[in-house]
C-alpha cells in the first residue's frame, strides 16, 4: 500500500504535487444520482485558498476545478469521479537553494530517507497543497451525508494561546482566522503580527462537531470510528494530536465525572464526544486537532544538507504564519470523508 487512498466503500486518492502541473482526486463507490457541480465544490476550495487572507501565503491560486468523470447531467452516475485543480502560480526558482538541504520541521529528511529522492519545489508531495485534493473530494462526500442530514461544522478554537470563549456557528466563515467568537478575533490578529515580525510561526486548535450523525456507525475493535477519525484527522500534515470528546482532560477526571448518564431522550452530557466502544451514539460528534506552527520560517535554523554537513538557513519563498485558518476546511474535509465512508458501510449491513 502505497498510503494515497483513504476510505473502504467510499474510496479517495489524491495525487499531484505542489510544484507539478496539477492535483486532483479520483473518488471510488460514491453512489449513483446524487446531485454535482464543479460549484458545489468550488465554494468549499475557496474556503482554503492561498493567497485569500492577508496573513497567509501570497501565492495567488485560483483553484478552479474541473470534473472530469463520473458526473452526467448534473448527477453522479456510479462511477469513479475524477477531480482536477491546476496549478497556476508556482515559482520553483524560490526553493533552488534547499535542493541540497533539508528544511527543519518539514519532511525533506524522511521523504528522502524513504525514497532517495524527493521533490524540494514546495514540498512535493509532502506539501499542505495537497490538500486542496482532500477538499474537493469532501465536497463529493457531503453529498452522501446530505441524504441523512449531517452536518459537520469545523472552527479555529485556539490560535497562538488565544482561545475562543464562545461557540458562535455564524460567525465562523465571516472572519480571516475562521473563528466562532468574534470578540477574540482582533487579538488573533494583533498576535500573528508580532509573530510575523520576529519571522516565526504560530500553532493553535481546530475543533470539528457533526451534528445529526445516527447512532451505530463504526466497526468492532480494529475499526472503532474515533480510530479511523483519529488517522484522518492525523493524516493531516501539520496536525500532531486529536482528542475526541474530553480527550486529554479525561485523564484528571474521575469516572463519575466523565461517565455521560443516560436519560430519556439521550445523554445528559457529551466528554465521549459522541463515540462509545468505537461506535456513535447519536450525539454531537466532537473532534479537535492540535495544530504545529508552520516549519517554514524565517528565523536562522541549524540543519545538515545531503552530505551531512552542518548549515545554517533560512527558509524563504511564499509560506503561511500558520496553517491555520486554511487548515480548517482541511479538518473538515477529512471527518466528512471518514463518515461517508462509514455511512455507506452501515447501509451494508442495515436490513429493511
Amino acid at each position: 500500500m502505497a498510503g494515497n487512498t483513504f476510505g473502504q466503500v467510499f474510496r479517495v486518492t489524491t495525487w499531484g504535487e505542489s510544484h507539478g502541473p496539477a492535483l486532483g482526486a479520483v473518488i471510488d463507490g460514491c453512489p449513483p444520482r446524487l446531485p454535482l457541480s464543479p460549484g458545489d465544490v468550488q465554494l468549499e476550495l475557496e474556503r482554503r485558498r492561498p493567497g485569500v487572507q492577508a496573513h497567509a501565503t501570497s501565492r495567488q491560486e485560483p483553484d478552479a476545478v474541473e470534473i472530469l468523470s463520473g458526473v452526467f447531467e448534473g448527477r453522479t452516475t456510479g462511477t469513479p469521479i475524477s477531480l482536477i485543480v491546476y496549478n497556476r502560480d508556482v515559482k520553483s526558482q524560490d526553493y533552488d537553494a534547499l535542493r541540497d538541504v533539508f528544511r527543519p520541521g518539514h519532511g525533506d529528511f524522511t521523504f528522502q530517507a524513504k525514497y532517495g529522492i524527493r521533490d524540494h519545489r514546495g514540498g512535493g508531495r509532502a506539501s499542505a497543497r495537497e490538500t486542496v485534493a482532500r477538499v474537493a473530494a469532501a465536497a463529493v462526500a457531503q453529498k452522501v451525508l446530505d441524504r441523512d442530514h449531517v452536518r459537520v461544522l469545523a472552527y479555529t478554537l485556539e490560535l497562538g494561546g488565544i482561545r475562543a470563549e464562545k461557540i458562535d456557528e455564524a460567525s465562523i466563515w465571516d472572519n480571516p482566522f475562521f473563528c466562532p467568537d468574534l470578540e477574540v478575533v482582533p487579538a488573533m490578529a494583533a498576535r500573528v503580527q508580532e509573530v510575523k515580525a520576529r519571522g516565526d510561526s504560530l500553532g493553535g486548535l481546530v475543533q470539528v462537531r457533526v451534528r445529526g450523525c445516527p447512532p451505530g456507525l463504526g466497526e468492532p475493535v480494529f475499526d472503532k470510528l474515533d480510530a479511523i477519525l483519529a488517522q484522518a484527522v492525523m493524516s493531516v500534515g501539520a496536525v500532531k494530536g486529536v482528542e475526541i470528546g474530553a480527550g486529554f482532560g479525561a485523564a484528571r477526571m474521575l469516572g463519575s465525572e466523565h461517565n455521560d448518564p443516560l436519560i430519556p431522550g439521550g445523554f445528559a452530557s457529551n466528554h465521549a464526544g459522541g463515540i462509545l466502544a468505537g461506535i456513535s451514539t447519536g450525539d454531537d460528534l466532537v473532534v479537535t486537532a492540535t495544530v504545529k506552527p508552520i516549519s517554514s520560517i524565517a528565523r536562522k535554523q541549524q540543519t545538515v544538507d545531503l552530505e551531512g554537513r552542518p548549515r545554517t538557513i533560512s527558509v524563504g519563498g511564499r509560506h503561511d504564519i500558520s496553517a491555520i485558518p486554511r487548515i480548517v476546511p482541511v479538518i473538515l474535509a477529512m471527518v466528512r470523508l471518514t463518515l461517508a465512508d462509514f455511512l455507506l458501510r452501515q447501509r451494508a449491513i442495515s436490513w429493511p
